[in-house]
């Protein structure tokens, strides 16, 4: 009797210890996977690339999320991407992004003023700039990692396509701007083809506060004469950001087949004038007045926001739909 109970007492301490072992083998194999997948997220947070621009090398995380767009082409391009920013500078944002202009995106100042408190208190892992920030770049970039994708009007589409690709690398994007450049390409070759047979001369001036300024072949408009292929009527126009001054007499020596005119003042909120300075008796004279060919482009794709997905699509179409 005495061994029957003293086996069957073995035979409960086996199967209480295998119990146990079982029980800490599955603890252990539940911390393993809890310890990889930990390890799996680390992994995905920490994933950075490093984006090499005109100002430096700076290395930012794939799909930051606190990001801060400084110009309008590059916010255009998110937006057309589905890519959500933290701020912008919310200060004469171009109407078809006035969704922009909500209180859910923090306002980070203006274009040529930055809120660099608010950019402290934001934190960003992400600041995108231009043209307009490039000399505050090494204190902006002390307040999160800052890229520079200013847009090199003298090679547009070579640099317009540099800067997209650089999005798509950031974003995970890179098959979507793939499909958006060929379609843009497209459209551009498209109207190639239009004006390759058309010898018809073309001149475009920005007006401002009563003032007219002339871009050529190169410059920040050139894109209508260097990719468009739009014949420029004077090919000596200065290459300058704020273009050459020139007088409606100037206009009339020319004589342009198609008039091209961006009204600053309707970008920037002030008085749109263009039209009253343009289309004075003198110009009337012209071969693009007499042939209603004088086309005045919508500021907030050319001015504003050039560069972008949605900006220079718009603008192929603007062009093509103005020569008759």
């Amino acid at each position: 009797m005495f061994k029957k109970f003293s086996l069957f007492l073995m035979l409960v301490m086996v199967v209480a210890f295998a119990a146990a072992c079982g029980s800490d083998s599955s603890k252990d194999s539940s911390s393993s996977s809890e310890s990889a997948n930990a390890e799996s997220t680390a992994g995905e947070v920490s994933e950075e690339i490093t984006i090499s621009h005109l100002l430096g090398d700076t290395t930012v995380s794939v799909n930051p999320e606190k990001v801060v767009v400084f110009d309008f082409g590059v916010l255009d391009s998110l937006d057309k991407l589905g890519v959500e920013v933290t701020a912008v500078p919310q200060s004469n944002i171009p109407t078809y992004l006035s969704k922009y202009e909500d209180s859910k995106y923090e306002n980070v100042g203006s274009l040529k003023e930055p809120d660099f408190e608010k950019l402290a208190e934001i934190e960003p892992d992400l600041i995108i700039i231009s043209g307009r920030q490039q000399d505050m770049y090494e204190e902006l970039n002390e307040l999160g990692p800052t890229i520079f994708m200013g847009l090199d009007t003298s090679r547009y589409m070579e640099s317009f396509k540099e800067n997209m690709t650089t999005l798509g690398k950031i974003f995970d994007k890179e098959t979507e701007i793939e499909e958006e450049i060929t379609a843009v390409e497209t459209s551009i070759n498209g109207l190639n083809e239009k004006l390759s047979a058309n010898e018809s001369r073309g001149l475009i001036i920005l007006a401002n506060e009563g003032n007219l300024s002339a871009y050529g072949p190169g410059s920040r408009f050139g894109i209508i004469h260097d990719v468009f292929g739009v014949k420029p009527a004077d090919e000596q126009i200065e290459v300058s950001t704020h273009g050459q001054n020139v007088s409606p007499e100037y206009i009339v020596e020319k004589d342009p087949d198609y008039l091209f005119v961006i009204d600053r003042g309707a970008a920037v909120g002030g008085e749109s004038s263009a039209k009253s300075i343009v289309e004075n008796e003198l110009v009337k004279s012209t071969n693009a007045y007499k042939n209603d060919q004088i086309i005045y482009l919508d500021p907030n794709y050319w001015y504003l926001s050039g560069g972008g997905l949605i900006s220079v699509s718009e603008m192929v179409k603007e062009i093509e739909e103005g020569l008759k």
